[in-house]
């Protein structure tokens, strides 16, 4: 992999499968090792990535205190996005968005990172509990006391957006290909002038042509850990798009995950990409896509695939 000068900086590197699968409290523990962690941040670094992004709840709060260590190890200073909702100890008891919670999670986040301040901090999903006021309160507290330079919020829609009264910079939701359910944020966002940053481009691995016909799920993989999210996307109709979207990356030289990832990347709505390889090697698709142009014809073709 070799450095890609300039527009390295609209990807993210995604680190929720660093000592787990995300804030699952059932895979603490499994994921990527710290020495796999490690390596993937080495090849995210050497080819210009600057951003890292996690959760205080990833694999149980192994994601941040490996980061910490890594800069620590490195002397490397990324730019730091992390979140809060969710249990780092797994407690069912303890998650949500209520002032204390957040003004005492903050302090957590910060220990394992090693910083003195975050650079975004974002609600991992809204709280029903939580009367959005007290949170967003929370938010700009934390702001205000130097602990965190900027909030936002992550898996959340128009109706949330619209309560928030633009209250927050950034929004991180699930967004491809085959997940545009919420292109409505997308485009509020594009509006109300709110970067806008999506997580899993490649829906799971399914966009990177993992998953097959009546093949059984590679082991490791989200389909065969944590397959709920994507059960909906075993279905004749997805396959096909598939096999269109293969066909069309063969057709332009490049593989399905680099072409998946250049329809997002040539969204001029979206500001990044946030990435979570497995393996350094997965990189490689992202970087390339940097360098694929896709007109807004061709973006319209592509998303065509998947009626």
């Amino acid at each position: 992999m070799q450095t890609v000068p300039g527009q390295v900086s609209r990807l993210i590197l995604g680190c929720g499968n660093f000592g787990g699968i995300g804030s699952a409290p059932d895979f603490f523990g499994q994921g990527e090792s710290e020495d796999e962690a490690f390596a993937i941040m080495d090849a995210a670094w050497s080819i210009g990535i600057r951003d890292f992004d996690t959760a205080d709840a990833y694999g149980g709060g192994r994601s941040e205190t490996w980061i910490g260590r890594w800069r620590a190890r490195t002397g490397n200073e990324p730019t730091l996005t992390t979140k809060v909702f969710h249990s780092v100890e797994g407690d069912p008891n303890d998650r949500g968005l209520a002032r204390e919670r957040i003004l005492r999670q903050i302090g957590g986040s910060l220990a394992r990172l090693g910083v003195d301040q975050v650079d975004m901090y974002l609600i991992h999903e809204p709280d029903p509990h939580t009367p959005i006021e007290e949170t967003l309160d929370a938010l700009e507290e934390v702001v205000r006391a130097g602990k965190v330079r900027a909030a936002g919020a992550s898996n959340v829609d128009v109706a949330w957006l619209e309560q928030a009264g633009g209250r927050v910079d950034l929004v991180q939701n699930s967004y491809s290909l085959l997940d545009r359910e919420l292109d409505d944020v997308v485009v509020y966002c594009a509006e109300h002038g709110i970067r806008f940053t999506p997580f899993s481009p490649l829906a799971g691995g399914w966009l990177a042509g993992k998953y097959r016909r009546h093949q059984a799920p590679p082991p490791g993989s989200r389909m065969a850990m944590r397959p709920e999210p994507y059960l909906h996307l075993d279905d004749e109709a997805v396959y096909k798009g598939l096999d269109r979207l293969e066909a069309a990356a063969k057709n332009r030289g490049i593989d399905m995950p680099t072409l998946a990832i250049a329809w997002l990347l040539t969204d001029p709505r979206i500001k990044a990409v946030v990435v979570g390889p497995r393996r350094p090697e997965h990189l490689e698709p992202a970087r390339a896509a940097l360098d694929v142009q896709l007109s807004p014809e061709e973006r319209d073709e592509l998303a065509s695939l998947f009626p």
